[in-house]
């Protein structure tokens, strides 16, 4: 075994220039009030490995171009779609409308497991709520389900950014390798 080089590495990933060629996995990303802009980053960057449709940021996320962000993202703003909308519910609204269904990142009192997510529950939109109060009441009574992460220790959740690597590397597992 060796390590691959920069150049092995890149002549697999896919450039900005034919990107758009590329059939991306049936998930969508709807960030809520995220208050820090390096989470907003790192998610940008996971949703960029994950190769999802399409970011949504509401509220008072923020949204690029900002240097804050693409010092974490390394350039996943221009890798993934996005859309600022300052109302969360327009964008559940019309995915709604789109067939897509809507899942709420968040410890609810029907607890799904990401890992028990099957292919018939996609698309869908994993929305991720702000990191002090979590997914809105609102957002989740429109919510057709809820996924959380099982936490072993003492911490009730993780850090936002991270959640949203764990749950869109799990979805894409169940996408393609099911």
């Amino acid at each position: 075994m060796r390590k691959l080089s920069h150049s092995e590495i890149k002549a697999e990933r896919k450039d900005l220039t034919n990107i758009h060629e590329f059939k991306r996995n049936p998930v969508y990303v709807l960030c809520d009030s995220i208050r820090s802009i390096f989470n907003v980053g790192a998610i940008f960057r996971a949703s960029d490995g994950a190769f999802i449709e399409k970011i949504f940021l509401s509220g008072y996320t923020p949204y690029p171009p900002r240097k804050e962000i693409e010092k974490v993202a390394l350039g996943a703003t221009l890798s993934v779609p996005w859309e600022y909308v300052k109302d969360p519910l327009d964008v559940v609204k019309r995915l709604k409308s789109e067939g897509i269904k809507i899942c709420s990142l968040e410890l609810t009192d029907k607890p799904k497991l990401v890992w028990d997510l099957n292919k018939e529950d996609f698309p869908l939109c994993l929305i991720l709520g702000n990191e002090i109060t979590g997914v809105s009441k609102e957002l989740i009574d429109e919510s057709d389900f809820s996924v959380e992460l099982p936490m072993l220790g003492m911490k009730q959740s993780l850090n936002v950014s991270v959640a949203t690597g764990i749950a869109l590397y799990e979805m894409i597992r169940i996408l393609n390798y099911t």
